[in-house]
């Protein structure tokens, strides 16, 4: 037989249902969602959204930090939209992919996966990303008004690294609660698709009896 297993969770058993298609769980899982309260739909689609944001403060916090390092106080702006934007899209899009359309799709059955996948989204895509993006951005506006003394080309990557260290260690307790946080929504995303899969199916359902 083709396709692959859904199981839905029956009590502290788990019961095999039938085998489905890719896109018949799809399909099945999507239907099924519609009919969660709307409270928990909005959790599971702007969940994400809550990451996104906490990781655009950490870019502004990080473009604050590497403009004082470097005694920049021209283009404030300029550094600033990017520092925003860029990080928010990226989080939502990557929490998406490795949270969010897995469990929608029923291939991220596993709680404990759900939560290490959010923790690490939130701690490196959430957390350090924005950090290691405002060091270039910084690195050309410092390079263009002459704000800092820029190191010889045999120097270049210790300048770098100790302009960096300090930023990032300032910047640790982002990455810790941007894992927390990444952690507690893969775990808030994985109960929700648990209620998800013990929402009967009148469809199939219907079908299981005339096989």
């Amino acid at each position: 037989m083709s396709g692959k297993q859904i199981w839905i969770p029956e009590g502290d058993v788990l019961k095999e249902r039938r085998f489905l298609s890719k896109p018949e769980i799809i399909e099945h899982l999507l239907r099924k969602f519609d009919q969660l309260p709307e409270g928990e739909r909005k959790v599971f689609t702007y969940g994400s959204g809550f990451l996104g944001l906490n990781s655009s403060f950490a870019g502004l916090i990080a473009n604050s930090f590497f403009r004082r390092v470097l005694n920049i106080t021209e283009a404030r702006f300029t550094s600033s939209l990017p520092m925003a934007v860029l990080p928010f899209l990226t989080t939502v899009a990557v929490y998406s992919g490795v949270v969010s359309q897995p469990l929608l799709s029923g291939d991220l059955n596993c709680a404990t996966c759900a939560m290490v996948r959010g923790g690490l989204t939130g701690s490196l895509v959430g957390g350090l990303y924005p950090i290691v993006l405002a060091l270039p951005m910084n690195a050309g506006l410092a390079s263009r008004y002459c704000t800092s003394p820029m190191p010889e080309r045999g120097n270049m990557l210790r300048f770098w690294i100790s302009v960096f260290r300090p930023v990032l260690k300032r910047m640790s307790y982002v990455l810790i609660l941007q894992a927390m946080f990444g952690a507690y929504m893969g775990s808030r995303y994985h109960s929700i698709y648990v209620k998800l899969l013990q929402i009967p199916d009148s469809r199939i359902d219907s079908e299981q009896l005339h096989d």
